[in-house]
């Protein structure tokens, strides 16, 4: 967890302008592909798990 708030992080300290201009942009998505990108975000995280875990 610790690895992850590390990482969410970095964007906005290296550029807050871009990831403000980012985050604007999310706010224009649908419900929709929220969901989707979240669904993604959670396939890709398993994913890595079981391929990473011993």
């Amino acid at each position: 967890m610790a690895l992850v708030l590390v990482i969410e992080g970095l964007f906005p300290f290296a550029s807050p302008a871009g990831w403000r201009r980012m985050f604007a942009q999310l706010l224009q998505l649908s419900d929709g592909q929220i969901r989707f990108f979240g669904l993604f975000s959670i396939l890709v995280g398993l994913l890595l798990i079981w391929w990473l875990a011993p």
